[in-house]
C-alpha cells in the first residue's frame, strides 16, 4: 500500500524480489479456475482452523515491538545553496533547445534578477509486514501418503524463512496433519466431465457447410457426408473429457493451505516550501540522502531542523503502527529523508519578469509560461 502526501510550509505536518525456496507450488494455476477443494461444509473441522477464509490471522503471539527513542543528536542545517547563474543559464538554454516550438532568444538574452534556493524534503517510511491466511486446497489423489493424524500446528507457529526485506513476496505452505481424501466435487468421483463443446453428444455442427449438409444445392458436403454433423474435436467423439480438477482420478487429496504474504507498505510525503513548483515532477528525481534509519520499529524523527519533517515522521509512524500492528507482523521499518535541490530563477526579458525552476541533481528545468513560443504551442 503506497501513500503519497504533499506538505507545504503552510500545512500542518501531521497530514498525512525473490521468495524463499521451498514454496508449495499450487497445482491449480489457472486464473479464476474456481474452487480447488470440495465445499467447506463437507470438509472435516480441524481444531484451531474452524474459521478459514481471506481474513488475515492476527499475530497475537508476537506482541507490538516498541521503538527505542534515539539519543538527541546535535541539530544541523541541511541547506543547499542556489546554483550559479552560469549553471542556471546553461540548463535553460539546453531546455529550450530541446523544445521544437520554443525560441532560444529569451534564454540567450535574459537578465537574471534573483536566484532562490528552496529546500524541499522527501520523507519516506517503509513498513515491511507479514500476514497469514488459511483456506482449503487440493491436488489429485494418486495414492500419496495422507498426513491426517496428529495435531495441526497453529498458523503463526509454523516457521517460514523471511525473504529479502522490503520486497513484496508470497508463499504457500501445506499445514501438517490437515490432509484428507475426498471424492472429486467437479466430476462427482467419475474422473471425467461432460464436454462443453458438444454438450456430451460427441458431435458438433460441421464448419464446412454450417450444418446444412451441402456446400451447394447440387454438392453434398464431403466433410460430414451430408449429415451436417462431425465428430467433436475436443473430446474425440466420447462426449466427455478428463476432469481437470482430479486429472481423471476421481479423488482429491485435500489439505489446509497457509498463504503467507510479505508486503512493503510505503508512506511518502514531500515537504514543499510553497514554491509553486509542481512536486509531481520530483517522482523520478534524485535527491541527496540526509538520513536513513532502519529497525524492527523505528522511532519518529525528532531532531531534524525542519519541524515539518519531524511532524510528518511522527504522523507516518503512528499511522503505520495503527494500521498494521493488529493485522500483520511488522518485521522491519525504514525511514529516509532526502533533500531535493530546487532553485527558482527570476529573470527579465523584453522588459517583463519571468520565472523558471532548476531542480534535482540532474538540473532539469520547468517553466510554466515561456515568453516566446510559436503559435501552435500557444494554442495548445
Amino acid at each position: 500500500m503506497d501513500r503519497t502526501h504533499l506538505l507545504s510550509d503552510q500545512d500542518e505536518a501531521h497530514c498525512g524480489p525473490s521468495c524463499p525456496a521451498g514454496s508449495y507450488a499450487d497445482p491449480n494455476t489457472t486464473p479464476n479456475a474456481g474452487p480447488t477443494a470440495p465445499p467447506a461444509d463437507v470438509m472435516p473441522v480441524v481444531p484451531g482452523y474452524e474459521r478459514l477464509g481471506p481474513n488475515v490471522i492476527p499475530p497475537s503471539d508476537f506482541g507490538v515491538v516498541q521503538p527505542q527513542a534515539p539519543s538527541r543528536a546535535p541539530e544541523r542545517r541541511f541547506d543547499i545553496p542556489a546554483i550559479t547563474e552560469e549553471l542556471a543559464h546553461e540548463a535553460f538554454i539546453k531546455y529550450t533547445s530541446s523544445r521544437c516550438c520554443y525560441s532560444s532568444k529569451p534564454a540567450r538574452e535574459m537578465v537574471f534578477t534573483d536566484l532562490q534556493s528552496l529546500n524541499t524534503y522527501r520523507y519516506r517510511l517503509e513498513t515491511f509486514t507479514e500476514s497469514r491466511t488459511t483456506e482449503w486446497d487440493s491436488e489429485p489423489y494418486n495414492g500419496q501418503v495422507v498426513d491426517g493424524r496428529g495435531v495441526a500446528p497453529a498458523p503463526w507457529s509454523i516457521p517460514v524463512p523471511i525473504p529479502s526485506l522490503f520486497q513484496d513476496c508470497k508463499k504457500s505452505i501445506r499445514i501438517p496433519h490437515t490432509s484428507t481424501v475426498k471424492g472429486c466435487h467437479s466430476c462427482l468421483n467419475l474422473g471425467r466431465s461432460a464436454c462443453s463443446r458438444c454438450v456430451n453428444s460427441g458431435r458438433t455442427r460441421c464448419g464446412s457447410c454450417s450444418g446444412m449438409g451441402r456446400t451447394s444445392p447440387e454438392q453434398r458436403c464431403n466433410m460430414c457426408h451430408g449429415s451436417g454433423m462431425i465428430r467433436c474435436h475436443s473430446c474425440g467423439g466420447a462426449g466427455s473429457i478428463t476432469c481437470t480438477t482430479c486429472n481423471g482420478q476421481g479423488k482429491l487429496l485435500c489439505f489446509i493451505k497457509l498463504q503467507i504474504t510479505w508486503k512493503n507498505n510505503i508512506y511518502l510525503a514531500v515537504i514543499d516550501k510553497g514554491s509553486g513548483f509542481p512536486v509531481k515532477l520530483l517522482d523520478q528525481i534524485t535527491g541527496e540522502k540526509l538520513l536513513t534509519d532502519m529497525a524492527p520499529a523505528v522511532y519518529p524523527v525528532v531532531s531534524f531542523p525542519d519541524s515539518s519533517v519531524n511532524a510528518t515522521s511522527d504522523s507516518a509512524v503512528k499511522e503505520h503502527l495503527a494500521q498494521f500492528a493488529t493485522t500483520c507482523r511488522i518485521l522491519q521499518q525504514r525511514q529516509t529523508i532526502e533533500l531535493i535541490p530546487i532553485t527558482r530563477v527570476h529573470y527579465v526579458w523584453n522588459e517583463k519578469t519571468h520565472i523558471y525552476f532548476v531542480y534535482g541533481t540532474e538540473h532539469k528545468v520547468f517553466t510554466k509560461d515561456y515568453p516566446a513560443k510559436c503559435c501552435c504551442c500557444s494554442i495548445l
